[in-house]
């Protein structure tokens, strides 16, 4: 079946991605989980545990352990949410801060041979089927599955 086909490459093109950029991660310190963080964290406002989880796309279980190691690293800040205080708000210290500008410009320069190798006309493609596989799956989903 064509579709599961689409599936499986699609599935093993992230992890492929993924298992070449995990091992870079690696190399700068961090997990895979406290890149996303730090990364999602940077240049942003602080945020909510539940909109850091949205946005990584990460379970809060697995969050809540990340956060306690880059709390121990001095990368972030934990404060009560002034609107709501059962909740956490997270931010990037000043040393959160610049970790993120290192890292990420490092994880971005190791990446560039791998991002030269797409014409601009192949990324644009890529972008479009990605975009066309995101909204027939939004539709699917608002379907009544009852």
């Amino acid at each position: 079946m064509s579709f599961l086909k689409m599936v499986r490459k699609l599935v093993t093109s992230y992890q492929s991605l993924e298992k070449l950029g995990s091992k870079y991660i690696r190399t700068l310190g961090f997990t895979s989980g406290q890149f996303d963080v730090i990364v999602t964290l940077g240049n942003q406002p602080p945020m909510s545990c539940s909109e850091l989880a949205e946005k990584t796309l990460m379970v809060k279980g697995n969050l809540t352990v990340i956060l306690d190691g880059l709390l121990k690293k001095g990368l972030i800040n934990k404060t009560p949410n002034p609107i709501d205080g059962r909740g956490i708000i997270v931010s990037l210290t000043e040393k959160g801060e610049e970790t993120f500008v290192r890292i990420f410009n490092a994880h971005l320069a190791y990446l560039e041979p791998l991002a030269k190798s797409f014409s601009d006309e192949e990324l644009t493609e890529l972008i479009n089927n990605f975009d066309s596989i995101l909204r027939k799956i939004d539709n699917f989903n608002r379907l009544d599955r009852k």
